[in-house]
């Protein structure tokens, strides 16, 4: 059992977060805390500049929104959320660091050749961790 469990969602489908969620809540020891983190990409300068900071503070707050609504789904369980900004395999070890997990759990995908040159989140996650990582599909 583990005493603190990180799960970095990304928000396109809940039904993956609810899954991890489920999976961490069954590894979590007593007294133990789970923290939901999801990491926004950044936007350009370029980009961010042309855009109302209403609505980028918009998109912040309904990361936030949803990452609550699976923690509520956690009942009798500790959980923080956490929205970050950046790069997501470097802010997920950051915060894994922060919150000093014992355990990552993080959803991944089914390969392209994009992920062959570069690397998915979860095998960059999973290279660089300095506590354990369980990859679901």
């Amino acid at each position: 059992m583990y005493k603190s469990i990180l799960v970095p969602v990304a928000l396109g489908g809940e039904g993956v977060g609810r899954g991890l969620m489920e999976k961490a809540k069954k590894l979590l020891s007593d007294g133990g805390k789970i923290t939901l983190l999801h990491v926004m990409e950044e936007i350009p300068g370029y980009v961010a500049a042309s855009i109302p900071r209403e609505k980028l503070a918009a998109r912040r707050t309904e990361a936030l929104r949803k990452l609550e609504s699976l923690a509520s789904a956690a009942r009798g369980v500790n959980v923080d959320t956490e929205v970050l900004s950046g790069n997501a395999p470097n802010n997920i070890l950051d915060a894994a660091k922060e919150c000093g997990a014992d355990l990552i759990i993080i959803g991944s995908h089914s390969p392209g050749l994009q992920d062959y040159f570069i690397g998915s989140t979860a095998a960059r996650v999973v290279r660089h961790a300095k506590c354990s990582v369980l990859v679901s599909r």
